[in-house]
Formats: C-alpha cells, structure tokens, sequence
C-alpha cells in the first residue's frame, strides 16, 4: 500500500489578514457614534474590551433566562429590556475601546464578536419559546434566516472587503430598541388578532422580521453575487 503525504495544516491564522471597510448608515448611527465615543474616552483603565465582550455575553444569557421564566413572572420581560442595555453597551463598547486605546486584534476580535452575537440570538430565541411567549416553530425560523443573513454578511466581508453593519437604516441598536418595546407590549397584552385570529405578539413580529429578513437576504445575494462576478469575468 502506497504511503499517501498529508500536509499539515498549520494552527497560525492568516497573516495577510486584512480588515474590511465598516459600513454603518443605521437611524441610531450618530447617536452610538457620540455615546460609545465619551464611554470609551472615560473608562477606567482596569476595564479591557474583552471584559465588555463578556458583559455582552452574559447579558443575553441573563435574557435568555428571563425570557425562559417570564410565562410565571411577566415583571421579567423588563429585566430582559436591561439585559438588552447591558448588551449594547458591551457589545457596542468593546471594539471602540479597543481602538480608542490603540489596541485592537482584528481578527480575535471579529471572530469572537461575531461568534458570541450567534450565541446571543440563540438565548433569546429559546428562551422566548420556553416560556410560550414564542412558538419553537417561529423561533427555529427566525433563527435560520438570521444565521443564514449572518452568513451572507461575513463571507461579503471576506470576499468583497466591505463589513456592513446595518441594512436599510436598521442595525443592531434598532433592534434592540424594537424587542424592547415588543417586551413592555406583550407585558401589558401578550397576543394580538390577525385576521380573526388570535396569536402570541412575537409570533407575529417575528414573522414581519423573518419575511423582511428574507427580502434583505435575497437582495444581498443578488447583489453580491453581481459584483463579485463583474470583478473576476473570465
């Protein structure tokens, strides 16, 4: 039997690393600008970015948890919207301060940003179907179209360059606000009536979310798609 060579696959990442261009047009935009600007500016030294990496973490954990037990005490579903502030603010915060300190890892810090934003989105959608304010049908939905807009948005960053951080004038911060206002709504009235119908409030807001997804989703494809083959035509 002929001996078969196998090389080794080295552990070092990619040094030709190179960071792609930042698109950010969100409503909230100049807002997070100036905010995450002071934040950074002010924050005490013993603070790294990699401890508000974490704090963003654990906050979507905590609303998971929240969201999980908010069927037996609804008072909960504010806990979740500070939860969501707590988010922003680590999440938002961590790479700012990393470059407002001149210290930035670019490729620790996408992948692990981008990695832990999955593990977020995966707490809130479960733990919102735990508690029945979301049925496990809808969640699994919104959670595959989000990953698959997920996927869409890092493979254009490393093919094309370009890292966008918002879609027509909607970005992370937006949502937040929007799941926190859908919070105090399903507090004070948890289902709504469409044509005739009775369902859960974030039944019908992730199914709104999930169709405007998917319309965002199949634009990006096409228009990727179209730049990427214009620029290596045969």
């Amino acid at each position: 039997m002929s001996a078969v060579a196998v090389t080794p696959v080295s552990a070092e990442p990619n040094v030709e690393f190179k960071n792609a261009v930042r698109e950010q047009r969100s409503l909230m935009a100049p807002f997070d600008r100036v905010c995450l600007g002071w934040l950074a500016r002010n924050m005490p030294g013993w603070v790294k970015s990699d401890h508000l990496t974490l704090l963003g973490l654990g906050a979507m954990l905590v609303a998971g948890i929240c969201y999980a037990l908010a069927n037996r005490w609804p008072l909960l579903l504010l806990a979740v919207n500070f939860c969501l502030a707590l988010n922003w603010f680590g999440d938002s915060l961590d790479g700012t301060l990393a470059r407002h300190r001149n210290k930035q890892r670019p490729r620790y810090g996408f992948y692990v940003d981008h990695i832990i934003d999955a593990f977020g989105i995966l707490f809130v959608l479960c733990g919102l179907a735990i508690s029945g304010y979301m049925s496990w049908t809808i969640a699994l939905a919104t959670l595959v179209v989000y990953f698959l807009l997920s996927i869409d948005v890092y493979l254009a960053t490393y093919t094309i360059g370009t890292f966008r951080l918002s879609f027509y004038k909607f970005s992370p911060t937006e949502l937040r606000i929007l799941l926190a206002i859908g919070n105090i709504r399903v507090l004070i009235r948890p289902t709504v009536h469409v044509l005739g119908n009775r369902y859960p409030f974030f039944d019908a807001g992730a199914a709104v979310a999930m169709g405007l997804m998917a319309l965002i989703l199949i634009v990006s494809v096409v228009r990727n798609t179209r730049t990427l083959y214009r620029s290596e035509r045969i």
